[in-house]
């Protein structure tokens, strides 16, 4: 009988790890990032690429995975990697920014990035962090639900990435370059691309596009990424419906949609059912240009084939009508009309309870162009820059601000980031830009030092200032509520009767509204710093950014651990 239990015991015992081992893996992976030629638009053009591809590899884990990657930077360029929308918890060392959780990759060495999955499953993203070269070093991280769970709809007859990028005739790092020395916007890409394709409304591209083969009847989950520099895209399919069923990693209640709004660093999962004819239809992206008439952009328009099997080959594709470049009444449809699916998966409630509260201007601004220099900025004698309550993000050079935070250095970074703007004036009125003194915003490392586990509610609000844009603003280490967003000025007395406190959607990138705001809403329950940042990459350059500066937990499960022995020094 003792040998039985025995048995049983140990039976058991093996049943119990083979179940733990199946449901946490380690995922390891190795890039090399080095240049790459490619033949695009009728040109050669060199870039530089992970793993001898453009996108880059694509990520299949599951939540609770650990993932460890080895980079070794074989580029002639300084290289972080940020894994986009992932929390990091207690794991800041890997988030990436350069100079905000480390020291940059110099050319010839490598570092290991390693963190586990939590709490987290949908479609994230991965891209360099520092300068430009996110323009090509980028590909997707696809997380499915640990074994034995399900999503919370019908499993999809396939997943398919989509994503969404830009291309330039030209080595971009000296594109960025080049616009920073003149103070002024840099040069607009050449071509945006689907899955690094152009497609086949540009020269010498007939036949580079992204072709999807699909069933009839079947439904497939398309994973979309924004991973362009500086647009944010309309996205859309000839004669189909989709049903958005995720944002940013976050479920969503299903929103069934003819185009897509996604801002860069956004993703968005969608369910398309090929219920249509056998026949051919074209997937098409352009941009959504909300400071249309003021800042350039490209007008082209990017495009890919859904074949239906069983099409002749001849048959023509259909093309979709997409929305104007315009049009901020569709992109705001979209934006505000997504909420959460409640109780779904890793679904969190609203934090009803504020313990710091922000009120923050985001925007362009000016600095003055440096003696014996020759500056292009709006204004005679200015370069072009940008702020967030008047402070104009500077990142600092000779140690990482989360080393700081660890290892308790000063003068790094400041902790006074103000919680409001300076002056209060009309921020969405043009006549804000005959008041010259208010468009210079001093340089700084200026940071928000939090209390672990404090909730913080921000209205971001859009500025006048140069020209109102919008603004994608993204927040590293966590999700946020996105508990309301409107045009014009924040009003608390109105505005507040608008907030969403039972099924806002959540997200880690927020698109606000062109002259407008929004309010969100996170708990600091993550020690480090955090990146908060637009995802233009034309305006992080310039100083569209702040970092928040959480503190320690109480006990050492909610204490960030030492840097790993590899961290790049600067």
């Amino acid at each position: 009988m003792g040998s039985l239990v025995f048995l049983f015991a140990f039976s058991f015992v093996l049943l119990l790890a083979a179940s733990t081992a199946s449901a946490a893996r380690i995922v390891e992976h190795t890039f090399i990032v080095q240049n790459l030629t490619l033949n695009r638009l009728c040109n050669r053009q060199v870039i530089t690429a992970v793993n001898g591809s453009f996108p880059g590899p694509t990520f299949r884990v599951r939540e609770r995975d650990t993932l460890i990657v080895h980079v070794f930077n074989k580029s002639p360029y300084n290289l972080t990697i940020h894994w986009h929308g992932i929390f990091q918890i207690l794991s800041g060392w890997a988030d990436g920014p350069n100079m905000v959780t480390q020291c940059p990759i110099r050319p010839g060495n490598k570092y290991t990035y390693k963190f586990k999955i939590i709490k987290q499953e949908g479609t994230l993203w991965w891209h360099a962090h520092a300068s430009a070269l996110r323009a090509t070093v980028y590909g997707a991280l696809i997380i499915r639900p640990r074994t034995g769970h399900s999503y919370p709809f019908p499993k999809p007859y396939r997943e398919v990435p989509i994503l969404l990028g830009e291309w330039w005739n030209a080595n971009i790092i000296d594109v960025q370059n080049e616009a920073l020395a003149l103070g002024r916007g840099p040069n607009v890409s050449d071509a945006y691309t689907l899955n690094g394709w152009p497609g086949d409304l540009y020269p010498c591209s007939g036949s580079q596009m992204y072709k999807l083969k699909v069933v009839q009847g079947k439904t497939y989950l398309l994973r979309i990424i924004n991973a362009a520099l500086d647009n944010q895209l309309f996205y859309q399919i000839a004669n189909h419906k989709m049903t958005v069923v995720a944002v940013d990693a976050c479920y969503t209640k299903p929103y069934v949609t003819d185009v897509v709004v996604i801002a860069p660093g956004q993703t968005v999962d969608v369910l398309l059912t090929a219920d249509q004819s056998i026949g051919s239809y074209y997937m098409a992206a352009r941009a959504y240009a909300s400071a249309f008439g003021v800042v350039p952009f490209d007008t082209t328009t990017t495009r890919g084939v859904i074949d239906y099997d069983g099409a002749p080959s001849s048959t023509t594709p259909v093309m979709p009508v997409l929305p104007a470049f315009n049009d901020t009444p569709t992109a705001h449809k979209f934006y505000s009309n997504l909420t959460s699916l409640v109780h779904g998966p890793h679904w969190d409630p609203v934090p009803l309870k504020v313990d710091h509260k922000m009120f923050v201007t985001i925007g362009l601004a000016l600095q003055v162009c440096p003696s014996n220099t020759t500056c292009q900025g709006p204004i005679n004698g200015t370069k072009l820059s940008a702020a967030m309550n008047n402070a104009s993000f500077v990142s600092p050079t000779g140690l990482s601000m989360l080393q700081a935070f660890f290892f308790k250095v000063g003068g790094v970074y400041t902790t006074d980031f103000p919680a409001k703007p300076p002056v209060q004036l009309d921020y969405t009125n043009a006549s804000i830009n005959n008041n010259l003194p208010l468009l210079f915003a001093p340089k700084g490392t200026k940071v928000t030092k939090l209390k672990f586990n404090s909730t913080v509610e921000m209205v971001l609000q859009n500025t006048a200032i140069i020209g109102v844009e919008n603004h994608p603003m993204h927040l590293h280490g966590f999700d946020f509520h996105v508990l309301a967003q409107g045009f014009g000025n924040y009003n608390p007395a109105t505005d507040t009767n608008k907030f969403n406190l039972y099924d806002p959607q959540m997200r880690n990138t927020i698109a606000v509204p062109v002259g407008g705001w929004a309010v969100i809403r996170f708990v600091a329950n993550n020690p480090g710093v955090w990146f908060m940042h637009c995802h233009l990459d034309a305006h992080l350059s310039i100083g569209l950014a702040t970092a928040f500066v959480v503190e320690n937990g109480p006990t050492l499960a909610t204490t960030l651990p030492p840097p790993p022995a590899d961290l790049p020094q600067c």
